[in-house]
């Protein structure tokens, strides 16, 4: 519990990262003894409780010491202040969390610690983990868009997550509706692994339509983040927990993405933190493409397939497990050819029912009925407007 409560303090710390964590657990001789040093000392201070706003003298020595130590690493006052005299009562029901939720609250300088991520700078001191730590230790993907994906976008992270998935990896992304709601489920389908990464606490399911998907993900890998429980959705949250997505992983692949996004934040945190950056190309009519055109132009890897993403990451593996669907749309066979051919007239690109009558020829009325028909099969998505976008 002790251990616990210095671990929970470290994590509400305002400022305090990876390094300046292991520094003052390097300096005090572990965790028990950080605790014993950060309580106040009543023959060193007047007081037995510091008061609000002053750094009590044992911590500002224990961080002076940390600083020489670690060569220079420099802790912020409001750091120091939290550390003197934390809130107690917040902390009891931190700890009363941990203990029914069965969260863990995973160390900078535990075993347990994902690899990839404490080698970034900036990385968190504590990360909560529902499910599976070891998941952590894997070697994952970011799959990262647009909240509002069209329906080529969500099928395009299915199926790219799914190849991915039976290749190994495991698809990491931050649970939020559109392209991150798609990656993680096509990993599931295909029976892997998925990581969730939260901008809120682990008791908070943001946005709470995707609970369920966040309880399977429990099962089938974990749910992550690096702020304490009643932690709120808040916009300041969210880079940060992009820059764990990104930290976490060999590469991100950004799928569909406005020209300033949070996707675009993740891939340039990625290529920051040395990693591999991967965009899927679209229309230039699309502007939900125009984010991954300017990754292109930046230096991203332009990928077309899953197997392009296992090159770049030099995974090699038979090509049925890569290209692999859960499931595959069928055209009725009583019309092929017409079908086949309204199809190939939609292109990839959204359109309406007169504009395909007219580069068809055939009758609008066809062209409904079999608009609904594609529809039911899974070729074809109905978007707002009258207009219809392929799927497959």
């Amino acid at each position: 519990m002790e251990a616990n409560r210095t671990r929970m303090m470290l994590a509400r710390a305002p400022g305090l990262m990876a390094e300046q964590a292991r520094a003052l657990l390097e300096t005090a001789g572990g965790e028990a003894a950080l605790e014993s040093a950060l309580r106040p000392d009543p023959e060193r201070d007047s007081s037995r409780a510091p008061r609000p706003g002053r750094v009590g003298r044992a911590c500002r020595e224990l961080a002076e010491a940390a600083s020489q130590w670690r060569g220079g690493t420099e802790f912020k006052q409001s750091t120091l202040r939290y550390l003197s005299a934390p809130d107690e009562a917040e902390l009891r029901a931190d700890l009363a969390w941990l203990e029914s939720s069965g969260a863990r609250a995973v160390l900078c300088t535990d075993a347990q610690d994902p690899p990839l991520l404490a080698q970034t700078q900036g990385a968190p001191s504590v990360l909560f983990v529902l499910g599976s730590v070891d998941v952590l230790h894997s070697p994952q993907l970011a799959m990262v868009g647009t909240r509002r994906a069209s329906p080529m976008g969500r099928q395009i992270a299915l199926e790219f997550s799914a190849g991915l998935a039976r290749a190994g990896l495991t698809i990491t992304s931050g649970l939020a509706a559109g392209i991150d709601a798609a990656s993680h489920e096509g990993a599931l389908r295909a029976g892997g692994l998925s990581v969730a990464v939260f901008g809120t606490g682990l008791d908070t399911v943001y946005p709470p339509e995707n609970r369920r998907l966040a309880g399977r993900i429990r099962e089938r890998g974990a749910l992550v983040s690096e702020f304490p429980p009643r932690t709120p959705p808040s916009a300041r949250n969210f880079p940060r927990r992009n820059r764990v997505i990104s930290g976490l992983s060999l590469g991100t692949l950004v799928i569909e993405a406005a020209q300033r996004s949070g996707s675009l934040v993740t891939a340039r945190l990625a290529g920051e933190q040395g990693r591999e950056v991967f965009a899927i190309p679209g229309s230039i009519r699309n502007p939900l493409a125009r984010g991954c055109h300017k990754l292109i132009r930046q230096g991203a890897k332009l990928v077309e397939d899953a197997a392009g993403v296992l090159s770049e990451l030099q995974i090699i593996l038979p090509e049925q497990r890569v290209t692999g669907r859960e499931s595959t749309a069928r055209v009725p066979g009583a019309l092929d050819k017409e079908y086949e051919m309204l199809l190939d007239a939609l292109g990839f690109e959204p359109a309406t029912i007169d504009a395909l009558a007219a580069r068809t020829g055939l009758p609008g009325g066809s062209v409904a009925s079999m608009l609904l028909i594609l529809e039911l099969e899974g070729c074809v998505a109905a978007l707002p407007g009258g207009r219809y976008d392929r799927i497959t």
